[in-house]
């Protein structure tokens, strides 16, 4: 059985369904801009923030310091100093090149600006490969790292590979080993417009993701609570202006009960205060007057029921005696199978059947074998036993089928459906059970029936259904044969 949702129910869902969709679909539109517009801030602040810092440097400085640890000899003495984990080899170095001092103002300028903007979480200065390189190498990084960091070359991370340098590289978000950084790169020139180094800031994204939740977790509150004052809302109008009136409607329609002789209140004519101008109440309407109508209507057809039943009476015993005189006209009264008319009509019927497309039915064709001999030994009350046995064969195999009986010994069956999809299996039943009958040699002669058969089905070709019996009759002639043969 059908599980079975009422209108109620269905409403509900669907307004159920349709404020969360919205709602989900607000709420997200929402974030996603929120989130959107956060990140475009973020990115501007982190950006702005490397190219202000990138005009304080002092590019002749770091165009020096780039120069020494770019040095064969430089990389070798920081490789040494990480090794053995001690900084006075580089920094013994840098003081001999005359560049310390200048390292320890550059690098705590850095540290100033990066704790002025409590958001910055690292201020570096990198020497950039050319864009198929894999590689960064570190000249300056404001967080307290062993000096020995300096000319440190590191992997380039995977957003940045096949990036330019000398070209603006745009800010990225990412959350790698480094944490959820937002990064942003601005170039250092010198004075002759080429490229010295390239400032990096990364800001800390995890106090704006924390925020994001909030945010979001603020929302989807405020959304629930909005959810639970719009679903009550509507849940309360449409049961109001939807759901009672039509539950009532339906109430009042199952009370109608109209019978004979039953007055409007007595048959329940449906009775509902609908105060709503609306199609509901178009529908009462037109249901009540549609009830009186029928109540009316009974009562016009009481009057000439009983008098066509006065009528019928006198009339129905001419049509017993008339349906009687027909049946007797139309039926062999031996056999109670149908008679050479009866056939006549069957062969119209199935002309006018081919002439409107109905072309599927089948004609067996069955005549007696030895009736005369039966006849001519045991007499004519044997031989009407026997035919009524051969029809009897004839009439169990093809059930379903009319059956006529066209002369003494002839017999025709007309196959439509479940016989006719089924002719074949049907024809050999019968077959061998004439077979079985006819050697029985423990009943009278005149039980051990007998009869040849053939079948014919319409075809395309056939325009009459007198063809289809012409090929049945030629079938059954040629079995016939046989038959005599093999006595």
């Amino acid at each position: 059985m059908k599980v079975r949702f009422t209108l109620e129910s269905k409403l509900y869902v669907f307004i159920t369904a349709v404020v969360l969709f919205a709602a989900i679909g607000v709420v997200m539109l929402s974030y996603n801009i929120n989130a959107n517009q956060l990140e475009r801030f973020d990115k501007r602040i982190t950006k702005d923030s490397a190219k202000n810092y990138a005009t304080l440097t002092d590019v002749e400085y770091l165009s020096k310091l780039k120069t020494v640890v770019l040095s064969d000899e430089y990389q070798k003495l920081r490789e040494r100093a990480e090794r053995q984990n001690d900084e006075e080899l580089v920094i013994n170095y840098l003081k001999e090149k005359g560049l310390w001092e200048q390292y320890q103002i550059e690098r705590n300028k850095m540290k100033s600006y990066e704790d002025n903007l409590s958001d910055i979480k690292y201020l570096y200065i990198v020497v950039w490969g050319d864009e198929d390189s894999k590689y960064n190498m570190y000249l300056l990084d404001s967080d307290d790292v062993p000096v020995y960091e300096t000319g440190l070359y590191e992997e380039r991370e995977e957003e940045f590979l096949g990036v330019d340098a000398h070209e603006e590289v745009e800010p990225t978000i990412s959350n790698g080993i480094w944490g959820f950084l937002c990064s942003a790169y601005a170039p250092v020139y010198d004075s002759k417009g080429e490229l010295v180094c390239t400032v990096g800031c990364d800001l800390d994204m995890a106090d704006v993701a924390r925020g994001r939740r909030v945010y979001f977790l603020y929302l989807m509150v405020a959304t629930i609570i909005l959810i639970v004052i719009i679903l009550v809302s509507a849940v309360k109008f449409v049961h109001t202006t939807v759901v009672s009136p039509i539950t009532r409607l339906t109430e009042g329609m199952k009370k109608f009960n109209p019978e004979e002789g039953l007055k409007y209140e007595e048959a329940g004519v449906i009775e509902v205060n609908v105060k709503s101008n609306d199609e509901i109440k178009d529908i009462y309407e037109e249901t009540r007057s549609m009830q009186i109508r029928i109540i009316d209507y009974i009562d016009s057809i009481t009057q000439i029921r009983k008098e066509k039943e006065r009528v019928e009476d006198v009339v129905r015993s001419k049509e017993q005696e008339i349906g009687a005189i027909s049946k007797k006209a139309y039926r062999d009264s031996l056999t109670d199978v149908g008679n050479k008319e009866a056939y006549t009509d069957k062969m119209r019927e199935l002309d006018e059947g081919i002439s409107e497309g109905k072309t599927e039915f089948a004609i067996v064709m069955l005549d007696i074998n030895i009736l005369k001999t039966v006849n001519d030994t045991y007499g004519h009350k044997a031989g009407d036993l026997y035919i009524k046995g051969c029809c009897g064969i004839f009439s169990e195999a093809f059930n379903n089928s009319p059956i006529y009986r066209i002369g003494g010994d002839e017999f025709v069956a007309v196959l439509t459906a479940e016989d006719y999809q089924n002719r074949f299996t049907k024809l050999d039943t019968m077959s061998k059970k004439f077979a079985r009958t006819e050697k029985d040699n423990s009943v009278d002669p005149w039980l051990r029936f007998s009869a040849s058969a053939g079948m014919a089905e319409f075809t395309p070709e056939d325009k009459t259904a007198e063809a289809v019996f012409e090929r049945a009759d030629r079938l059954m002639y040629e079995n016939k044969q046989r038959h005599k043969k093999g006595r």
